[in-house]
């Protein structure tokens, strides 16, 4: 995302000496993506960034996935997965949800406990804020977070978790980077007029957050030849020791209520609601608007079959008028694959002629490749939800 921001001092000049007030030198990180070729910040620590004293195994939640076979479309509950009063930590309680080689979507219900240090050197990490408010301490300065956040942390980025409350967390995380749209941006990198938000719209980091300490545990999730897998890095001081930094590459958060929804006098399709792109997958949100005004508009969505593309759904607000008498609710989760057609529930349609407006939130991401079903999916799953077209089609 290339919109310079600076936070601390930093040196007139890049690369050259900086001197903290004690008069001894800072060490100068560049932090980077794609080989020196893509957006960066330069960060300046107090100590050694990779100084690391100790490295063990960190032994992550079962990442187990299972093919979507025979080929169905899936219902999953989340909130029966984790039902209030059952909070874990924001990064060692998500479970996976649905995932494949480019994307990983896991969700969690936090309590009010701190999460370990943790860095994800798999890809950058979009999470989104179902319920519940807090803060998240990053190597870049600290983060503010309510309901109804996307919380965008670069790969690699050092970071913990604060809930202030009890927090629903739906975890997206990509194998590399993730965006906002590039038909969204100049060829400079500012977000255009035609897109549904802007810069003023990102929240990030408001100062530096510096922390002491010694052999200090890290949490990094990476990749190895035998998949995903964890470890417990040491460091000889604590990582929050930046005094400054400048550059494009930071971590951010950006409200849903800072969208502006695009209607049509038709239904318009899903790529007018998307607020992010990743490797292989986009991120959209559905949210309460004023629907089509043609005369003779159909509001709720036609039946569609994406074939190059798995769609997630998760329901988070309103009441999702496609969807009526099929079971989905708040918290559902929403698996249509690729080769396989889907829309609203047959008695919808009917229904929803002539209303002009839809109170109704829900993030979708569509994948390129096919998802598999995480441990998590399997444990909260509706068996009935194949069939809901059927028994209403026949009604």
């Amino acid at each position: 995302m290339a919109y310079y921001r600076r936070l601390g001092e930093v040196p007139p000049t890049r690369h050259t000496q900086h001197r903290g007030d004690d008069g001894r030198l800072l060490r100068e990180e560049l932090m980077g993506e794609e080989g020196f070729s893509s957006d960066s910040s330069l960060l300046y620590h107090r100590g050694v960034p990779s100084a690391v004293v100790a490295g063990d195994v960190w032994t992550l939640p079962d990442q187990g996935r299972t093919p979507n076979h025979p080929l169905l479309p899936r219902h999953l509950r989340l909130h029966q997965l984790l039902p209030d009063g059952t909070g874990a930590d924001a990064v060692t309680g998500r479970r996976l949800v649905l995932g494949n080689a480019d994307v990983r979507i896991g969700y969690v219900l936090t309590g009010t406990d701190p999460s370990p240090l943790y860095r994800n050197a798999i890809g950058d990490e979009c999470v989104y804020v179902e319920t519940g408010s807090g803060t998240v301490e990053t190597v870049f300065g600290a983060l503010s977070y309510q309901a109804g956040d996307y919380v965008l942390v670069p790969r690699a980025t050092t970071h913990r978790w604060l809930p202030a409350e009890p927090s629903r967390l739906y975890a997206i995380e990509g194998s590399g980077h993730i965006a906002p749209p590039r038909r969204y941006l100049s060829r400079y990198g500012q977000l255009l007029e035609h897109a549904p938000y802007c810069e003023r719209d990102l929240h990030g980091p408001a100062e530096p957050l510096l922390a002491e300490g010694d052999d200090v545990d890290v949490l990094v999730r990476h990749r190895t030849s035998a998949g995903v897998v964890g470890t417990v890095l040491t460091y000889a001081t604590h990582p929050f020791d930046v005094v400054g930094w400048d550059g494009c590459l930071y971590p951010y958060t950006f409200n849903v209520e800072d969208y502006m929804p695009i209607t049509g006098k038709v239904h318009q399709p899903p790529p007018v609601h998307q607020v992010f792109e990743g490797h292989n997958f986009v991120v959209c949100n559905f949210l309460p608007r004023k629907v089509d005004y043609h005369p003779l508009s159909i509001p709720v969505p036609y039946y569609h079959s994406n074939v190059d593309s798995d769609e997630v759904m998760f329901y988070v607000g309103g009441d999702y008028e496609a969807r009526k008498g099929s079971g989905i609710g708040l918290g559902s989760v929403s698996l249509h694959p690729g080769g396989f057609a889907h829309g609203p529930q047959p008695s919808a349609i009917e229904a929803s002629l002539g209303a002009e407006r839809f109170d109704e939130s829900a993030v979708m991401v569509d994948t390129f490749a096919p998802l598999e079903l995480g441990e998590a999916a399997l444990a909260c799953e509706d068996p009935g939800y194949p069939w809901s077209w059927a028994a209403d089609a026949r009604s």
